[in-house]
């Protein structure tokens, strides 16, 4: 391959990722100087696993979000999503008896049964606000609003606020477990990192979803299925919630329909802070991912730095301030490219 077209490829790979690389730049940056004021403290075994075990909820949770941004949307209802597949779970697990032994075949394909029957419930939400976004017109904040509210609200009656608890050990070793030390929830995540970005980078279903979110009536001239793209893709983002929730339940051991709250605008926040759009349109599953190892390590670093926990939130809300007017006020993130100094040197070496 000539030089010419390796320095191609290159540029276009950086462009493509600006944010990403970007985004890992300040991660490392960010690691050497905590690294040198805490020492073994921070970089420890210890600390990346504690980073891997407090990552997956969120991460979940913001895939979720993510594909609602994409699509020129907002997902409100994602946490009572979350809450309400995670009571189903549980209420499937607690009230009602299986039959066979703990570890025979039966009792397992129960509590499958119960994840199943928790994630349909969030699927069901997910259609629910597809279908009042894209058929009946309805602003995505109204419509994800007021399902969040009349879930919130179904949770607590259902289960008169009370926690549920007390589950079988395969569903929280989902939450609590390790495999070769690395937490099996991290590995969920991944898995959903890979999946949700495999859908919208190689199949027809991801590159509609860009396009309606970056020109929703174009799409519809181009003949796109508007209305059906948004079903699918609230759909999806609901399945996502409800794996957010079975991982939030499996880490506590517990359920209730007020967990989890605070993840909400906290997962804008990574979505946006890992180059999502928060218009539609542009965004890559590897920003979002880079953004909340970042966000992962701020908050481990304050915390073994005896930190308040209000001082971190302001840290992650400045720095997204500080991430979103560089993007918007001088377009940084989309000129800048770690290797352009490499392709300046380059050109004056082949034209001397």
């Amino acid at each position: 391959m000539k030089p010419s077209a390796n320095r191609s490829l290159i540029s276009r790979f950086v462009r493509e990722n600006a944010t990403t690389m970007t985004l890992a730049t300040i991660f490392m940056a960010v690691l050497a100087v905590f690294g040198l004021i805490l020492g073994d403290r921070l970089l420890s075994v210890g600390t990346f696993q504690s980073i891997a075990f407090q990552t997956p909820e969120l991460g979940i949770l913001g895939l979720a979000m993510m594909l609602a941004l994409l699509s020129g949307g907002l997902n409100l209802s994602i946490i009572s999503t979350a809450n309400l597949c995670a009571l189903t779970i549980a209420s499937v697990l607690q009230f009602t008896i299986p039959w066979g032994d703990a570890g025979s075949v039966l009792w397992l394909t129960w509590q499958v049964g119960a994840v199943a029957a928790g994630l349909a419930v969030a699927i069901l939400i997910g259609l629910l606000n597809g279908f009042i976004i894209a058929y009946l017109e309805v602003s995505p904040i109204l419509a994800t609003l007021g399902t969040m509210i009349a879930c919130k609200g179904l949770a607590i009656g259902l289960t008169r606020g009370n926690v549920l608890s007390g589950f079988p050990d395969p569903i929280v070793a989902i939450g609590n477990g390790t495999y070769l030390g690395v937490p099996l929830a991290f590995l969920l995540f991944v898995a959903l990192c890979v999946f949700v970005s495999v859908v919208l980078r190689r199949s027809s279903f991801g590159q509609k979803v860009y396009l309606v979110g970056a020109n929703e009536k174009a799409a519809q001239f181009s003949g796109i299925h508007v209305k059906r793209v948004l079903l699918l893709t609230y759909a999806l983002s609901g399945a996502l919630a409800g794996c957010g929730g079975l991982v939030m339940m499996a880490r506590f051991n517990s359920a209730n329909a007020s967990y989890g709250e605070s993840f909400l605008l906290i997962s804008i926040l990574a979505a946006v802070l890992g180059g999502i759009n928060p218009y539609g349109g542009t965004g890559k599953v590897s920003g979002l991912f880079a953004a909340l190892l970042l966000l992962q390590l701020i908050s481990s670093a304050f915390n073994l730095m005896n930190f308040s926990q209000f001082l971190t939130i302001a840290i992650w809300g400045a720095l997204l301030i500080g991430v979103s007017a560089l993007r918007s006020g001088t377009g940084i993130f989309d000129r800048l490219h770690l290797f352009e100094f490499w392709r300046a040197k380059s050109a004056v070496s082949e034209n001397p």
